[in-house]
């Protein structure tokens, strides 16, 4: 009885949230805001301290597009792992593509980035050797196209290569085993695509208390206990954009002024104030407003969840959502 005592007083130590510190000053303003905008849950961090939060940041929420970004961090620890390198083409493990010239060049840094070539409609994943089979839209490289293919295809190259391995073939108990749960996430719920498969793009439930691991992973460099669970040189690369969409990293939004038309990219305002908004500020973000921006520089982790109106979102209504303004509770401006 007594172990089993100290057990479970262990468990609950490793649980516990993160220790508080003096509220932000504009804290109030900041929930207010999320709020009036179908806020549900909002939690800061400022150094691993919390400085904001709602509620209640202990109830699971659908991340949607914010699954996308743990895509990454997976790909960062299979390049620590061996398994793959950002840079090698695709088709070096999907073997249908090698006698397609276009495809045989689609590198697993362009998968990441959106920019290898597939359409794909948002929130409509399909499996994963469908998405494998699409066909190409645009040339590899050129075009940024925002969708769930891409992440699908990178589903289907990571449960070959774990196979080839010998390891456990399935993509999510490869970045729950590797990452998740090493830095003490607790899941609520992963839902899986048309073919039974984890779905890569979406799907992904995590309580707010839960998405903020995340990203004090992330601003501590993809370390946890001083041991990094990625690689180092890869984890930085998830922050650079492309040629296509300087504002799209590999799998992560970042404040860039950018060419691109893409109407996702379109409708975070991060892209036309990324002079006001401190340089190495890094987001995931899903439908509804869903927003985990980890900022380095500031020690700051900040988790924004909503709930998601589909029948606006279908019918194409904006949310009147601002990242810039609710960043604005929290940072000022650079230059002042």
């Amino acid at each position: 009885m007594k172990r089993i005592a100290l057990l479970l007083l262990l468990a609950g130590c490793a649980a516990a949230p993160a220790v508080r510190a003096a509220p932000a000053s504009g804290c109030a303003a900041a929930l207010a805001y999320s709020s009036a905008h179908q806020g549900v849950a909002v939690l800061v961090l400022e150094d691993g301290k919390v400085r904001c939060a709602s509620d209640d940041v202990s109830t699971p929420q659908e991340l949607w597009s914010g699954t996308k970004s743990l895509v990454g961090l997976m790909a960062a620890a299979a390049v620590q792992d061996g398994l793959l390198t950002l840079d090698e083409p695709a088709s070096a493990t999907l073997a249908e593509w090698r006698e397609d010239p276009k495809k045989a060049a689609i590198t697993i840094r362009q998968l990441l980035a959106m920019t290898s070539g597939q359409a794909s409609t948002v929130g409509r994943p399909r499996g994963y050797l469908d998405s494998v089979n699409a066909p190409l839209a645009a040339d590899p490289g050129t075009t940024f196209q925002y969708g769930p293919a891409p992440m699908q295809i990178i589903g289907e190259i990571m449960r070959r290569k774990l196979a080839a391995a010998s390891l456990d073939a399935d993509p999510r108990r490869y970045l729950e085993r590797r990452i998740l749960t090493p830095i003490g996430v607790t899941i609520g719920d992963w839902r899986n695509g048309p073919d039974g498969a984890p779905l890569m793009p979406q799907g992904l439930v995590l309580a707010a208390e839960q998405w903020a691991k995340v990203g004090e992973f992330v601003r501590r460099g993809g370390t946890q206990d001083g041991k990094a669970l990625v690689d180092p040189a890869a984890l930085p690369e998830l922050f650079k954009g492309s040629e296509a969409n300087p504002a799209y990293g590999l799998t992560w939004w970042l404040p860039r002024a950018s060419p691109s038309g893409d109407p996702v990219t379109r409708s975070t305002d991060i892209v036309a104030h990324a002079a006001t908004l401190p340089a190495d500020l890094v987001v995931a973000a899903g439908a509804g407003d869903q927003r985990l921006y980890v900022i380095p520089s500031q020690r700051l982790t900040i988790v924004r969840q909503a709930k998601l109106d589909i029948a606006a979102l279908a019918a194409g209504k904006k949310s009147g959502w601002s990242d810039t303004n609710f960043l604005s509770f929290f940072l000022s401006p650079v230059g002042k």
